[in-house]
């Protein structure tokens, strides 16, 4: 029962690392794998992690961030994402759009990702739908590109 127990709150942990930025399932693939699951198990939970918060982040963001901005405390940081996620991905989204926003939540590198990829078709009105979908579909790449390299460590 108790092994259960440890089981679950490990996988619970890949999921919520897998969630946050920055980490994302970059970060919550290797931590499976060090916890004790296999590359394979570790991946469809960072998967899970990384998909699951994609909807809402497309929902919310926009209207978070003009909120905050509006506040003294959060205006100069708010700001500050909004300048970097234009300056970072703007060019690239816009001449190629749709595949722009995919390799930028593809390709698994830091500050690249489902947040990032979110932030940025917020912030250049990219239709919620299409988002979803060029979105999540970066994820599952990036997810089998990171399995691949996870699973070669491994074994």
């Amino acid at each position: 029962m108790l092994n259960i127990i440890e089981e679950i709150k490990n996988e619970l942990l890949v999921i919520i690392l897998a969630a946050m930025p920055l980490s994302e399932l970059r970060g919550a693939i290797p931590l499976g794998i060090s916890l004790g699951f296999s590359p394979l198990h570790s991946t469809i939970l960072s998967l899970i992690g990384n998909m699951m918060i994609v909807p809402i982040l497309l929902k919310i963001l926009n209207p978070i961030m003009n909120y905050f901005e509006k506040t003294f405390i959060f205006s100069k940081t708010i700001g500050w994402i909004k300048r970097r996620t234009l300056r970072k991905t703007k060019d690239t989204i816009i001449k190629y759009r749709l595949l722009g926003l995919f390799i930028l939540v593809a390709i698994p590198i830091p500050t690249t990702g489902a947040w990032t990829g979110c932030i940025a078709a917020s912030l250049l009105k990219i239709d919620y739908k299409n988002a979803l979908f060029v979105i999540l579909a970066g994820v599952l790449v990036s997810g089998l590109i990171v399995f691949t390299l996870s699973y070669h460590i491994v074994n």
